[in-house]
């Protein structure tokens, strides 16, 4: 343990140093350096996705459920997606150095502010090796030393892609120290990265309640929190039936695994008659399991995969072919319900009526709040970010998917002719 804590903290000075000299390298030498990581997880598909195998094999072998399997597996496809989110990031104007706010003050002093990295982000996630690949890409462009702290089941993934952005960046001519790598799985290291206020200014969890909880407890140094997404879809009275079906049916079954996707559907009582069948009969096809309380399981038969609906359904994240089913007599209680189980994360409403979806849209406290629309939409690279650092729910300066700028903060920058306060 000893040795894992002293290569840790070597890694964070390391991190440190480079930072200094990563906050003033030229835009097109970081561009560069983007462009060449995407060019080389294509070129290296083969060693990643060997690297992903293994660990895919050795996580069905402990018996790891189907969403967390799901979050872990690296595809072709999936590595072509995260290229091309690179190069997405590489194209994008370069916040650091940024000036803003700027006015001159009455006894002449010139006054503005200026964006400036944050300096080492440390970031603990689970599960998903494509966040190595996007905060690794977000940290570089926004100017931010990283440590990169995984999962153990996705550990071989994890460092191949790290030995790719390696690679890729001290070519372009970007010191490597940039990002940093914690090969060790041991659970004790979580708790020392947690400390290291020296190393570290900003650390961001990635993963289960459990993990932002210790995190967000523990940390000695602010804390970017990813929160959990427990995501409610209300169909209202004046709901286009045809368009909340299309919508409720991607929200759910698109990728059941995620964050945004649908957890709980709440239908107005005028509707639900004629909605839940049309609903359910669409689930059905891909073998969503439905919790409904009595109303709505009074309408539904039993041809459909329905169970009565527990008080632990309520607020819960599914990350599963499974959704609550709710049914209310009003926008009011659908408000109540959501501001009640809620996580403040995507919540939708599906209306023809303008003051009921602007009602819903003022009301609902959530980082992302949408009108006819899936909630699988809240991602960094559907927002046109290219990628993101996580879907924050807090009330930070950062909410919902979080992007370059939101990875970097200002100074005050004054300009003066030699004035005094008098």
């Amino acid at each position: 343990m000893q040795s894992a804590v002293a290569e840790l903290e070597k890694k964070g000075k390391a991190a440190k140093a480079a930072s200094r000299k990563l906050a003033h390298l030229p835009t097109e030498v970081k561009n560069n350096a983007l462009l060449s990581i995407a060019q080389s997880l294509s070129l290296r598909e083969g060693e990643i996705l060997e690297a992903n195998r293994l660990d895919c094999d050795e996580a069905k072998a402990s018996g790891m459920g189907e969403a967390m399997l799901d979050r872990l597996l690296l595809t072709s496809s999936r590595l072509q997606a995260m290229a091309q989110d690179v190069s997405t990031v590489a194209s994008f104007p370069d916040p650091v150095g940024e000036s803003f706010d700027a006015r001159v003050l009455p006894n002449g002093l010139h006054l503005s502010r200026r964006r400036v990295p944050l300096g080492v982000i440390g970031v603990i996630y689970e599960s998903r090796p494509n966040v190595t690949v996007d905060i690794s890409t977000l940290c570089l462009k926004s100017g931010n030393a990283v440590i990169l702290r995984g999962g153990k089941e996705a550990l071989r993934s994890n460092g191949a892609l790290v030995r790719v952005i390696k690679d890729a960046i001290k070519e372009a001519g970007v010191p490597e120290d940039v990002v940093q790598f914690i090969e060790s799985t041991e659970r004790a290291l979580v708790n020392e990265m947690l400390k290291m206020k020296d190393a570290i200014d900003l650390i961001i969890p990635r993963g289960g309640e459990g993990l932002v909880a210790l995190v967000t407890e523990n940390a000695v140094m602010p804390v970017l929190a990813s929160g959990v997404g427990v995501c409610h879809t209300y169909v209202d009275s004046s709901a286009d039936l045809d368009k909340a079906v299309a919508i409720a049916y991607n929200a759910k079954v698109q990728r059941p695994t995620v964050c945004n996707a649908l957890d709980c559907l709440l239908v107005h009582s005028d509707i639900a008659e004629r909605f839940l069948p049309m609903v359910a009969g669409e689930w059905a096809k891909a073998g969503v399991e439905m919790h409904c309380d009595q109303r709505a399981l009074g309408i539904l038969s039993s041809n459909f995969k329905v169970a009565p609906a527990s008080d632990a359904d309520w607020g819960k994240e599914f990350l599963a072919l499974i959704a609550a089913i709710k049914v209310v007599d009003s926008l009011d209680e659908a408000l109540e319900h959501i501001a009640r189980y809620g996580s403040g994360h995507s919540e939708a409403i599906i209306t023809e009526d303008y003051s009921a979806a602007m009602r819903f849209l003022d009301e609902v406290d959530a980082a992302c709040v949408y009108a006819n629309a899936s909630t699988r939409f809240t991602d960094g690279g559907q927002f046109g970010l290219g990628a993101e650092v996580g879907i924050s729910t807090q009330k930070f300066h950062a909410r919902g998917p979080m992007g370059l700028r939101e990875l970097t903060t200002y100074k005050w920058v004054i300009m003066g002719s030699g004035q005094v306060r008098a």
